[in-house]
C-alpha cells in the first residue's frame, strides 16, 4: 500500500479522496435526472467534503503533483459546476419557466459553466503544485456552488422566483471571473 503515500502515485490518498468526490458528483447528477434532488444534495456536499480533505491530505503529506491538480479541478468543474447548475435547471427552471424564460434560463447556465469552466482552467495555468495563496482572486467554485446552493433553497422555498434564480446565477458566474478577493481558509 505504499502507492498511498507516494506523491507519484496516480492513486496515492489524496488523489482517492479526490475520486470520491468525483463518484459523488456523478451519482449526483443521476439523481437530478430521476428528480431526487434532496439525495442528489447529500452527494454534492458529500463531494464537497471530499474535497476539503483531499487538499489537505495533499499538503499534509506531500503528495501534492499534477496529476492530482487536474484531477481535482475536473472534479470541482462536476461537483461545484455542473452539478448545482443541472440542479437548479432541472428543478428551478425547467418546471417554472415558459420557453421564452427556458431559453434564457439556458443560455444563462451555460454562461454560468463556461465561467466555471474557465475560472478552472486559470486557476490551474497559475498555479504550482502543493503552493497556496492567501487569497484568491474571484470567486472559487466551491464557493460559487454554496451561493448556488442557497439559491436554490430560496427559490425552492418561494422566497425567489426563477426570473431572480435566472440573475443570481448570472451575478455569480460573472463573480468567478471577477478580481473580488476571497481569502483562502
Amino acid at each position: 500500500m505504499k502507492f498511498l503515500w507516494k506523491p507519484s502515485s496516480h492513486f496515492n490518498l489524496a488523489n482517492l479522496f479526490t475520486f470520491v468526490n468525483i463518484t459523488a458528483g456523478l451519482m449526483a447528477t443521476y439523481f437530478i435526472t430521476q428528480n431526487n434532488f434532496t439525495l442528489a444534495i447529500v452527494l454534492a456536499w458529500i463531494g464537497g467534503a471530499f474535497d476539503i480533505f483531499d487538499g489537505k491530505i495533499a499538503r499534509k503529506y506531500k503528495l501534492s503533483n499534477e496529476f492530482g491538480v487536474q484531477l481535482d479541478s475536473f472534479a470541482d468543474f462536476l461537483s461545484f459546476v455542473l452539478v448545482p447548475v443541472f440542479l437548479i435547471f432541472q428543478a428551478s427552471y425547467a418546471p417554472n419557466l415558459d420557453m421564452f424564460w427556458l431559453i434564457i434560463a439556458a443560455g444563462v447556465s451555460i454562461y454560468y459553466v463556461i465561467s466555471g469552466l474557465r475560472r478552472l482552467i486559470h486557476f490551474n495555468l497559475n498555479t504550482d503544485a502543493g503552493e497556496i495563496d492567501k487569497y484568491f482572486t474571484g470567486v472559487p467554485t466551491p464557493l460559487g456552488a454554496i451561493l448556488l446552493w442557497l439559491v436554490y433553497l430560496l427559490n425552492a422555498y418561494e422566497i425567489l422566483p426563477s426570473l431572480g434564480t435566472i440573475l443570481f446565477m448570472l451575478a455569480i458566474g460573472w463573480s468567478l471571473n471577477s478580481t473580488i478577493k476571497v481569502r483562502h481558509p
